[in-house]
């Protein structure tokens, strides 16, 4: 493992950074951080169309450099090579607590938030050029951890966990043959309403990431099961008028931390390892679809990934489970 300041000089080009940036000459007041920041954020919400997770993530990446600023007296227009250096040695050493910091993941997400957050100022008029380096001159190797997913025989147990004799237990099993079936986010599965499904064709509109709304397909188990739950879960569910398709005890749309703890509670009562989350399932169904040979095209159209490069972490799955298998049945593979 490579240490801060192995770090910190690895990722910064010195020859090329820190020349002919600034602040625009056409600017003559302060800077308020607090403004630029509830502007950045009406940027990503209205102009880029971003969740509001993903807008809260960016913001508290900026307050933590915003946090390194102010305890070393400095502005948002004074950044340079030097301050870039000393930030990413406080983010590896203290800046979580005063005494860890953080991971090389988590680091590498906030120059990332940095960076767009400069490149906004930039279109905004407040700087000539984006003061941080761009990707090529500024990278922190990580080493990518590849995604958990669940055997066939894991999946069924999970799908029997609830209780179908019940409303919230049809419920709770539509909620999970969806995840499964389609792959879909937790917070697109939050966000699906009555209208969004055609069950002649056995499919889901859903909203993805930058609002971006893409159709996913189900089969004829996942079919019967929404059928159920419509005809006789929901209705008793349905206190008040509402077009949420899973509604809570108060007829509302259920949040996505009820569903986050519904699928905790089935994958512990089906006795599947800990850390099962609506995540796991989505990754389960990416790799259940590689493994059935499906083309990684559409497996890229259904998850909604924009670049091909996300869906690929799954033929690095299927290769590590194909040589576990290879090595732990093959007569000759110790040999």
């Amino acid at each position: 493992m490579r240490s801060v300041t192995e770090i910190v000089e690895s990722t910064v080009d010195t020859e090329s950074y820190g020349r002919g940036y600034g602040l625009n000459e056409t600017y003559g007041g302060p800077i308020r951080f607090e403004e630029l920041l509830h502007n950045y954020e009406s940027y990503l919400t209205g102009q880029r169309g971003l969740s509001d997770n993903t807008t809260r993530v960016y913001l508290t990446d900026l307050k933590t450099f915003c946090h390194y600023m102010a305890i070393n007296d400095l502005s948002v227009i004074d950044m340079d090579r030097q301050i870039l250096r000393g930030y990413l040695a406080w983010l590896a050493t203290t800046a979580k607590n005063g005494i860890i910091g953080y991971s090389r993941v988590s680091i590498t997400r906030k120059i990332s938030s940095l960076r767009a957050f400069y490149r906004f100022l930039v279109q905004q008029s407040w700087f000539k050029a984006n003061p941080m380096p761009s990707g090529r001159n500024f990278q922190i190797k990580t080493a990518k951890s590849l995604p958990v997913f669940l055997s066939r025989s894991e999946v069924n147990r999970l799908l029997d966990s609830p209780d179908t004799s019940t409303a919230y237990g049809l419920r709770d099993k539509a909620i999970l043959e969806i995840l499964y079936s389609c792959g879909v986010r937790l917070a697109e599965l939050e966000g699906i309403n009555l209208s969004d499904i055609k069950m002649d064709t056995r499919e889901i509109l859903v909203r993805g990431k930058g609002s971006k709304e893409r159709w996913v397909i189900f089969g004829k188990p996942t079919a019967l099961v929404i059928s159920q739950y419509l005809q006789y879960a929901r209705p008793k569910l349905s206190v008040q008028p509402n077009t949420a398709l899973f509604l809570n005890r108060y007829g509302k749309r259920l949040s996505k931390r009820s569903i986050e703890k519904l699928v905790v509670l089935f994958a512990r009562k089906a006795g599947l390892k800990s850390g099962i989350h609506p995540h796991t399932l989505r990754h389960t169904f990416a790799s259940h679809m590689l493994e059935g040979r499906a083309d990684l095209r559409v497996i890229q159209l259904l998850l909604g990934h924009s670049s091909p490069s996300t869906t690929q972490v799954y033929t690095h799955v299927t290769k590590q489970e194909a040589r576990a298998a290879y090595l732990d049945n093959h007569p000759r593979a110790g040999v």
